[in-house]
């Protein structure tokens, strides 16, 4: 592979055609772009997306890498996961929406994350149990006064050797770096080959009071009236990415070049980074004439 593009979901990236990126080069996608768009990698680094991906079906037919993806023997499931619980609680908690899992089908091994259901069963039975006491107490607003104690989701996926295409990060990094999905998708860029990488909705910081991200306000993300994510850890992580590939070329896309805000500007942290370049979105349309700013 000689050119990539790690899609993050920033919001510099609406209204431009993935597809055009296809016969350009390899597409490295990260967390939720499954949702609507299908790249050649897929990358996520936070459980809830990771567990959500796969179990879309997605890893059966492009390679996904992910954070902490350790495939377990399928005989150790009753131990790991459900410890001395009954059926009839595994039920409840399914129903609760503790319990998020694939199908099963004839799998031999999971990777799990969470922590066994006796916990979790232990906390739902708890909160019934308030929740009657306190409408025995005949207070009118019972939702409203009851609290509930919060039950963490155990989040499990079915691994069908034959057809999986997933991998843990740790496999091509060799230790746990502790990167976010975009600096880790550049990882798997350059670990797959790409001697030019195109950083595309990596926007970093925020134009506007909130968080800057497609998904906001949907599953497994902040809400829409979050504010905006700190970004020193990913200025830091890409950087240390630059220089761990220092024969790679990387270019930040830009919406615009000549705007001057949060997202438009040069990353002031990245200055004199000899690999590294600003290119806008119209220099995708011919690469063989990519605006230079060094």
């Amino acid at each position: 592979m000689h050119r990539a593009f790690c899609i993050g979901n920033g919001e510099s990236r609406v209204g431009f055609d993935l597809e055009r990126l296809r016969p350009l080069g390899t597409i490295v996608g990260c967390n939720a772009i499954h949702r609507d768009f299908t790249p050649d990698v897929i990358c996520a680094v936070d459980h809830g997306v990771m567990h959500e991906i796969y179990h879309t079906g997605i890893c059966n037919k492009i390679p996904g890498y992910f954070r902490d993806w350790t495939k377990i023997p399928e005989h150790m499931y009753r131990m790991l996961v459900e410890g001395n619980v009954s059926v009839g609680d595994i039920d409840e908690v399914r129903k609760e929406g503790v319990l998020q899992e694939n199908n099963r089908g004839q799998a031999k091994e999971f990777v799990f994350h969470g922590s066994r259901l006796e916990g979790a069963v232990h906390i739902i039975k708890k909160n019934k149990e308030n929740l009657e006491q306190k409408k025995q107490l005949g207070i009118a607003d019972v939702k409203t006064y009851v609290k509930n104690i919060s039950v963490g989701q155990v989040k499990v996926s079915w691994i069908h050797p034959e057809k999986d295409k997933s991998h843990s990060l740790k496999d091509i990094m060799g230790t746990d770096l502790g990167w976010a999905t975009g600096p880790s998708s550049g990882y798997v860029a350059c670990h797959l080959g790409a001697k030019e990488v195109f950083l595309i909705g990596h926007d970093l910081q925020s134009t506007k009071p909130t968080v800057n991200n497609i998904y906001k306000g949907t599953k497994h993300y902040v809400a829409k009236e979050n504010g905006p994510t700190p970004h020193d850890n990913w200025v830091n992580q890409w950087q240390s990415l630059f220089n761990r590939f220092p024969q790679t070329i990387f270019y930040k896309v830009n919406r615009n070049l000549r705007l001057k805000d949060n997202v438009n500007n040069m990353v002031a942290e990245w200055d004199g980074q000899h690999n590294l370049y600003y290119v806008d979105y119209s220099s995708i349309d011919n690469l063989e004439q990519i605006w230079y700013i060094g």
